[in-house]
């Protein structure tokens, strides 16, 4: 009973052992996944982060090529509001796998989906699909070769009913459950020949063999292995943030060598250039047969001190022709200085000025030095990445002339934009 239950336990080993090892993504076989996760809806969608619970049926061609039904869905509740809306995805997808016959199997997927929201405040109570383009990555670590963890990560993106494009972040883990595919093939094993020898001869009779005398066998002579040796230099020793220096290193009787910090694994012996952002102790650690070694060189980073630069008040003129508020091109340039000025100086904020001249009602001219005043700030906005809440705009109509407004070129002076920027 002892002896059965060893074999048993020795067969039970051997057979575990063999599954892990044969682990992998294989080809022609069938596949279930549930999965769990989470989808992040972008913000004008006014739905909040919720859980999402979903299933895979997959199949592959070959051991690298697959493709998955899928199936999700989730509840979502408005940020908004208190509406819950049931959120679905249901579609396909092709994979690819890398190293598929490993037990850690890393693969890409992209794939086409229907996404259908329903409520009853949508398309009357109804649902209404819409076609849904997704890619991502995903992640499958072999327990044994029936069963495997799986995480998938993936982009969504879609169009609504007012043909906005929408995105979402689906993220998911499960278990992964394959079934079927191709059996290896045992190669049948040969029969094992007996060497057959010949039998001596038999000796006569009066003949008697003589003895041989033993021969003594020296004892092995065991040679030390050389001890290892390393140096490590670091030229040039002193540099300004962010400019490079060079490694260098050799080493002897080693069989394996590492840099830290943040470099790894070396040859024994080379170089390499390296940008630290600050001061650095630089460490070749080799090992061998003999034993290890161990070298140190140091980089030392000089920050240098930037010059103080002030910020001033910056004020411009830019001038529109009448009833227009668009920007001319010859002002470009001009705009372009206090762009730059806003951009060096982030804590610069400001009020852009709109005036006209006198021609036409109080009410419309107020309303179109609005908008030249909005018009340039539009355009700092837009051309040089300005945060909008430190820019403002005001029209003031024809209240505060610089010029008469009986010449025309008193006109021209006073259908005009000022600027007035200052640092707090």
């Amino acid at each position: 009973m002892v002896k059965t239950a060893r074999t048993l336990l020795v067969a039970g080993s051997l057979l575990t052992i063999s599954a892990i090892a044969d682990a992998g993504n294989k080809a022609e076989q069938f596949s279930v996944s549930p999965v769990i996760g989470g989808i992040t809806f972008d913000g004008r969608q006014h739905q909040e982060t919720s859980p999402l619970y979903g299933g895979r049926l997959g199949y592959n061609f070959t051991d690298a090529f697959g493709v998955e039904a899928l199936f999700d869905y989730a509840l979502a509740k408005g940020t908004t509001t208190d509406n819950k809306v049931d959120f679905f995805r249901y579609g396909a997808e092709m994979l690819y796998h890398f190293m598929p016959d490993h037990t850690l199997v890393p693969y890409v997927a992209a794939g086409f989906a229907a996404v259908d929201y329903k409520h009853e405040a949508f398309t009357n109570g109804g649902s209404d699909p819409k076609g849904a383009f997704n890619y991502g990555v995903g992640l499958k670590y072999f327990l044994s070769d029936n069963m495997a963890l799986r995480g998938d990560v993936r982009h969504l993106i879609y169009r609504n009913n007012d043909d906005q494009t929408l995105q979402a972040l689906e993220y998911t883990v499960g278990l992964y459950f394959p079934f079927g595919g191709k059996t290896p093939v045992a190669q049948p094993m040969k029969p094992a020949v007996a060497k057959v020898e010949a039998a001596p001869a038999p000796r006569p009779a009066s003949v008697v063999a003589p003895v041989p005398a033993p021969v003594a066998i020296p004892a092995p002579v065991v040679v030390p292995a050389p001890s290892p040796s390393s140096s490590l230099t670091v030229a040039p020793a002193s540099v300004a943030k962010g400019q490079p220096a060079t490694l260098s290193w050799t080493s002897t009787n080693v069989s394996a060598c590492q840099i830290e910090p943040a470099v790894g694994a070396v040859q024994p012996q080379g170089s390499l250039k390296i940008a630290s952002l600050g001061s650095t102790t630089y460490t070749l650690n080799c090992s061998g047969p003999g034993g290890t070694t161990s070298s140190k060189a140091d980089l030392f980073v000089v920050i240098p001190v930037a010059a103080a630069r002030f910020c001033q008040p910056t004020v411009i003129n830019v001038l529109f022709d009448t009833n227009k508020s668009d920007v001319k091109a010859q002002y470009h340039d001009e705009l372009k200085q206090l762009g730059d000025f806003l951009t060096e100086f982030p804590n610069a904020k400001g009020v852009i000025e709109g005036h006209t001249d006198s021609v036409g009602s109080k009410a419309y001219n107020v309303k179109l030095s609005q908008s030249r005043a909005d018009s340039i700030r539009a355009y700092l906005i837009k051309k040089f990445n300005i945060a909008r809440e430190r820019i403002s705009a005001k029209g003031y109509g024809p209240d505060k002339p610089v010029a008469d407004n009986k010449t025309a070129a008193g006109k021209q002076k006073n259908r005009r934009t000022e600027a007035n920027f200052i640092c707090n």
